[in-house]
């Protein structure tokens, strides 16, 4: 664990310095949660593409971040030179996952106060919306240390986004309800995590509670568990 802990240190420390990414995992959703907020100013368009937003952008973000930086420490050397320590795969990917993890909860807290600060309607628990936030946050981030394990490069790294993240956009409901996509889509739909997500940040946003989120919650939370695994049992110790 002491391992690990120093490794999500040294994560952090190179965050920090790097302006651009922290820009990139605070502000841009807010950004756009911002642009929607004004474009339907008046309007309850902000109430029901809120809850989507503020489940996507999190993971959109992480993802991104976690697999590039990533990659960059498996095409710099730095994975395999770690690799020669007593660092096992265990503790790199903990590490990883704790400095991003303390990142999502930063990014969920301003994310959702953004959110309700410019106007989207929240019936229910605020410090559940925040929870579920953080958990796509996280789970973006475990996605992202398990995809970069196929890349071999940082710009592999951004392609593999659009065969991750984007259907799992296109078939959360923000199209269309899932009940009205062909079968296939809507099995495809409750499948991926996104769904179930953008699911409990709506039924929380309607005023529902804790009862009815939480098997949602627990598909999420499967989700990023076998994102850890999986990002374990791929990582490399040798740069190809």
């Amino acid at each position: 664990m002491t391992l690990a802990v120093f490794t999500a240190r040294r994560v952090l420390g190179q965050l920090r310095h790097d302006h651009r990414t922290v820009a990139l995992i605070l502000v841009l959703p807010c950004l756009i949660v911002g642009i929607i907020a004004w474009m339907f100013e008046g309007t309850t368009v902000l109430d029901r593409f809120g809850p989507v937003a503020v489940g996507f952008f999190p993971l959109f973000v992480m993802f991104l971040v976690t697999s590039v930086t990533t990659q960059r420490e498996r095409s710099s050397g730095t994975l395999e030179r770690l690799m020669t320590t007593p660092l096992r795969k265990g503790d790199f990917v903990a590490g990883y996952a704790l400095a991003f993890g303390g990142l999502a909860l930063l990014q969920a807290l301003v994310v959702v106060g953004f959110a309700v600060w410019v106007g989207m309607d929240v019936a229910g628990s605020l410090e559940l919306v925040v929870l579920v936030a953080l958990l796509d946050a996280v789970l973006g981030s475990c996605l992202g240390l398990a995809a970069s394990a196929v890349a071999r490069t940082e710009f592999q790294a951004v392609q593999m986004m659009p065969a991750v993240i984007v259907p799992q956009l296109l078939t959360c409901g923000l199209l269309m309800p899932r009940d009205q996509m062909p079968e296939v889509l809507e099995w495809v739909s409750r499948v991926l995590p996104l769904t179930y997500a953008v699911e409990a940040l709506q039924q929380l946003a309607a005023g529902e509670g804790w009862a009815d989120v939480r098997g949602a919650v627990g598909v999420v939370v499967l989700w990023i568990v076998g994102s850890v695994v999986l990002g374990m049992l791929t990582l490399r110790r040798r740069t190809e």
